[in-house]
């Protein structure tokens, strides 16, 4: 199987004979972002898919954020150009989990770790990071730990 990687440079390929500007321009993005990311530090290196999928997850939230931005600015066309490349973004990410999943995530760490009270949400977002394992945005799931934990 292709790495992740990989399957992004042939997709850019595709885009690119298909004339599709904004696949193109956005994969070029996703894949400068990654060279970037690999030539950072002391050594050059590869990365692994999952690393790359942290950098695909980074810049899905730049795109959000952005949309976000414009939209908020009176500037409804940049965000709509922000949407849809985190369309095309989004499309090489795992499925995110619906809310009545995270709830029931958070919800066995709770009671896996004994949390009680604030205190322990350290302990209990510690527990739930490998379980999400990117399939959903940090601040959602500290916002449901939170939720629970003071419910």
């Amino acid at each position: 199987m292709a790495s992740l990687k990989q399957q992004l440079r042939d997709d850019l390929h595709s885009a690119m004979r298909d004339h599709d500007e904004l696949r193109t321009a956005t994969i070029r993005m996703v894949l400068t972002a990654i060279t970037n990311e690999e030539v950072a530090g002391k050594a050059a290196r590869e990365l692994s898919d999952d690393e790359v999928q942290a950098v695909l997850r980074r810049e899905a939230k730049k795109r959000r954020e952005a949309a976000a931005a414009y939209a908020g600015g009176g500037r409804p066309e940049r965000a709509e150009r922000e949407s849809a490349e985190l369309g095309v973004v989004e499309a090489y990410l795992p499925a995110q989990l619906d809310d009545a999943e995270l709830v029931e995530v958070v919800r066995a760490a709770i009671a896996e770790t004994g949390a009680d009270g604030m205190k322990a949400m350290g302990a209990v977002m510690k527990a739930v990071q490998p379980r999400i394992a990117g399939r959903a945005e940090g601040g959602r799931v500290s916002a449901e730990v939170r939720r629970q934990l003071a419910g």
